[in-house]
């Protein structure tokens, strides 16, 4: 297999200053799904995923990964979390080997590691209201001693994401989907965690609203000090809120390194392909800076 194509920083014109160390590593993770018994008492094969890929995210560091459908970007981002279980490799969280780890060893990490799903609806419960969904995960894993310091902090964190605080009696049908997802970012950042996964957050809203989430997703990384793993497959996006970039193609990182470098310059024929697939003739980096102010 070839080795994927890595660009030195000092490659980049202005790349951002590495982090002191890793938060989160990952080597060599494979993942299949499937195998096992079939109906007809012969034995499935599974069907790989993940061949040997390798990630490492820095403190406060923002580090995109895309590909096309099918590339393996979710499965890569679910193993980095913890909830799916590669069949062979290493995923270090702040030093602990998470591969292996029972439900019980892995709840004190849970806080720590959240996820910002695609499809707000989906993931939020719509029996609950927003107050309910904010403030049950404080009070699960002991961040608020009581109901009414979990209110506080349910109020504090929609203030952060610019959100009404009527919004807490409301259920999430009742809601927008920028509004939608910017609950789901408050859901995440209310734990006060140390790294955060995107996963497609902005492929369902309409341009503005997807620069206003990406906005206010990019201030609360610098305000908190995140590492942030964003998955996406528009490259216009990744460049935007992104300092590293990895690229998948069928379960493989076929070039990774600082975002400008991998941009202006790509070596792996496949993100040629991606980039030649923008419709615009130029990615324009300063798009998010030219929307209209935040009207929700």
């Amino acid at each position: 297999m070839a080795e994927p194509v890595r660009l030195a920083a000092d490659t980049a014109p202005a790349a951002a200053p590495a982090p002191a160390r890793d938060l989160l590593v990952a080597r060599d993770l494979v993942v299949a799904y499937g195998g096992g018994r079939s109906l007809l008492g012969g034995t499935k094969a599974a069907v790989p995923v993940l061949h040997g890929v390798g990630l490492s995210i820095g403190r406060g560091e923002t580090v995109g990964i895309v590909g096309e459908s099918g590339s393996g970007k979710t499965t890569l981002g679910r193993a980095l979390l913890g909830l799916v279980a590669p069949r062979e490799g290493s995923i270090r969280f702040d030093g602990t080997e998470i591969v292996g780890l029972d439900e019980g060893a892995m709840r004190p990490l849970r806080r720590r590691m959240q996820m910002i799903f695609q499809d707000p609806m989906s993931s939020l419960n719509p029996r609950h209201s927003i107050r309910t969904i904010l403030t049950g995960p404080l009070r699960l894993h002991g961040l608020a001693a009581d109901a009414r310091e979990a209110a506080r902090k349910a109020e504090a964190v929609l203030d952060r994401v610019g959100l009404p605080r009527a919004v807490l009696d409301r259920n999430p049908h009742e809601l927008s989907g920028g509004q939608r997802q910017r609950v789901g970012i408050a859901r995440a950042v209310v734990m006060e965690p140390d790294f955060v996964l995107a996963d497609e957050i902005v492929s369902g809203l309409d341009v503005s609203t997807q620069a206003q989430v990406l906005n206010l997703l990019g201030d609360l990384c610098r305000e908190m000090g995140l590492a942030l793993a964003f998955i996406s497959h528009d490259l216009s996006v990744i460049r935007a809120v992104c300092q590293r970039v990895t690229v998948l193609r069928g379960g493989r990182v076929v070039e990774e390194g600082p975002c400008e470098a991998v941009f202006a310059n790509p070596q792996a024929a496949y993100t040629r392909l991606l980039l030649d697939a923008i419709p615009l003739p130029e990615i324009d980096p300063d798009w998010l800076d030219r929307v209209p102010p935040d009207e929700s």
